[in-house]
């Protein structure tokens, strides 16, 4: 693993792991490497300083390379390897909210609908010609129902999907 301090173009300094160079490289060229703050795929790699042992006596920690930097106590005898990991904010607090509020707007949007499935643009079209009454639906769509439902003038949403959902 290796961990990169990244820069946008917009200015917001960030640092994230990934397994080799290589991996960074393909992400990042395949725009899947972006700003936790604003989003921004044009993501570069920042300056970074190595980071040197202190020449201390074995057990000693150096010192963190930034002062934002988590430390993590030394582990007590007979503790679990768990009780030393320190955890490390992936997201932004802006993100967190914004994950949130998207969670909470498809959870509210599929609680006042109903699923309808691989069946969602035949109810829709019979919604839209009037030959059924309108009601909140949802369902699965593929690319080429959208696109002809969307030149037929029906209108209809994308539910949001967070990243998690996708993993």
């Amino acid at each position: 693993m290796i961990r990169y301090a990244l820069v946008c173009r917009k200015g917001h300094a960030f640092e994230s792991w990934f397994e080799n160079s290589a991996t960074y490289d393909k992400q990042a060229k395949r725009g899947l490497v972006s700003c936790p703050i604003c989003g921004d795929i044009e993501v570069e790699k920042a300056i970074m300083s190595p980071k040197i042992s202190s020449g201390g006596k074995q057990g000693e920690a150096a010192p963190p390379s930034s002062p934002e930097a988590p430390t993590a106590a030394a582990p007590t005898p007979g503790a679990p390897a768990d009780a030393a990991k320190v955890p490390v904010a992936l997201m932004s607090p802006q993100e967190r909210e914004f994950r949130q509020k998207l969670k909470e707007l498809r959870e509210h949007l599929t609680r006042n609908a109903d699923y309808v499935g691989q069946k969602f643009p035949e109810v829709a079209r019979k919604m839209h010609y009037g030959e059924m009454d309108h009601r909140s639906i949802y369902g699965e769509a593929t690319p080429q129902d959208a696109k002809e439902m969307h030149e037929e003038g029906i209108q209809f949403h994308p539910l949001p999907v967070l990243p998690d959902e996708r993993n």
